[in-house]
């Protein structure tokens, strides 16, 4: 009975955190549409056989698909829910006027990049609201102690010291320091501190370490070898204030996955931090058990991330459209249909790799492939 409730735990935390995700996101796209004169026919949360819907007075199907992986919008003229354009000479001008691909260029990019958009909102606001209800998760950013041999101890760092900035980057809490230091392992940084009322400047090159990633498996980080002075502590902000450490939370994640994939690229970070759908499972029904208010900055989290991969140049996703979108600026028409289609289904080909190899990590942080691999050995 326990492994079970577990499991609806996880189960129900999964699909709270991904259904809240994918309606901001498809929502930002339905509502600039409207608002540009689009008809929408269908608005989709999951994909499949549709278990539930209805219609609305504008004629837009709302359903809800059996397999809950995503979701999309389906706009008039589309030819499928990745919306490429359909074959459609016949189209009255009445029609033409509320088909999305007969939309201007900009138009259709404001269309595109509002789906993105609304989840960079939809963070900021939520981030906003538990700022100014729950508080702010804040540790100051002074040095508690200092573990011996560590690298804080060899560039002479000591307890007491406030940091001030990270390679020219303010620093307000304890944790935008550790989020930096994080990912600059074997990676040269300057860190300026004061001590006793002046301003100094270091340059410390943080230790990679092996360390748990919250998700069952083990994440090598750069580590400088810090505690804080205090516990974690939480603040409250007025409401203006709080939009603007939301903003600035909102930032900070933008950067963290920023900085993190080109350093994977560049082949200073493993892909041990990569995950998929079990990770954001596992990790919906860890966060749920702790607290509310722990889930929804969750959701805000995983929002940004939604919305950043979106904005990747990759055709099927917003950012392959957007693409598109520049390059028939500039040449004064689209691409032709052959072109598109193959830029398509590379972007699938693209898109399904990655999706392969962030389940594989899963499997293999969960340890299921080990555990497969022993009932066979």
């Amino acid at each position: 009975m326990a492994f079970i409730s577990q499991s609806l735990i996880y189960m129900a935390s999964f699909l709270v955190v991904l259904t809240a995700i994918v309606f901001v996101h498809e929502w930002g796209h339905f509502i600039v549409a409207r608002l540009n004169g689009v008809r929408v026919e269908v608005f989709s949360i999951g994909f499949g056989r549709e278990l539930y819907g209805w219609d609305d007075r504008h004629g837009t199907r709302w359903k809800i698909g059996m397999l809950p992986f995503g979701g999309y919008v389906k706009f008039f003229g589309d030819a499928n829910a990745a919306s490429m354009p359909g074959k459609a000479p016949d189209l009255t001008p009445a029609e033409r006027a509320v088909a999305f691909h007969y939309k201007s260029v900009a138009r259709r990019a404001a269309v595109v990049f509002a789906g993105p958009a609304a989840n960079f909102i939809f963070a900021v606001l939520v981030y906003a609201a538990l700022f100014s209800t729950v508080g702010q998760p804040f540790t100051p950013p002074v040095i508690g102690e200092v573990a011996p041999g560590s690298v804080a101890a060899a560039a002479g760092l000591k307890a007491g010291d406030r940091i001030l900035a990270i390679d020219g980057h303010a620093i307000e809490r304890f944790q935008e320091l550790r989020s930096r230091v994080v990912l600059s392992a074997d990676t040269p940084i300057s860190i300026t501190f004061r001590r006793d009322g002046r301003e100094q400047t270091i340059e410390v090159t943080p230790r990679r370490v092996e360390q748990a990633d919250g998700v069952g498996g083990k994440a090598k980080v750069g580590q400088i070898g810090i505690k804080a002075v205090q516990e974690l502590d939480f603040v409250r902000h007025d409401p203006i204030s709080a939009v603007y450490y939301g903003v600035r939370e909102t930032e900070d994640v933008v950067r963290t996955t920023m900085t993190y994939l080109g350093r994977f690229i560049e082949g200073q970070e493993s892909g041990d931090s990569i995950g998929g759908m079990l990770s954001i499972a596992k990790m919906s029904g860890d966060v749920a058990q702790v607290s509310l208010a722990a889930l929804v900055s969750l959701i805000a989290t995983f929002s940004i991330s939604i919305g950043l991969i979106n904005l990747f140049p990759i055709p099927v996703l917003d950012g392959g459209h957007l693409l598109f979108y520049a390059v028939e600026a500039v040449r004064g028409r689209p691409l032709g249909e052959r072109a598109q289609e193959y830029g398509f289904r590379l972007g699938l080909v693209l898109v399904l790799t990655i999706f392969v190899f962030a389940t594989w990590q899963d499997l293999v942080r969960l340890r299921i492939v080990s555990y497969l691999a022993g009932l066979f050995s």
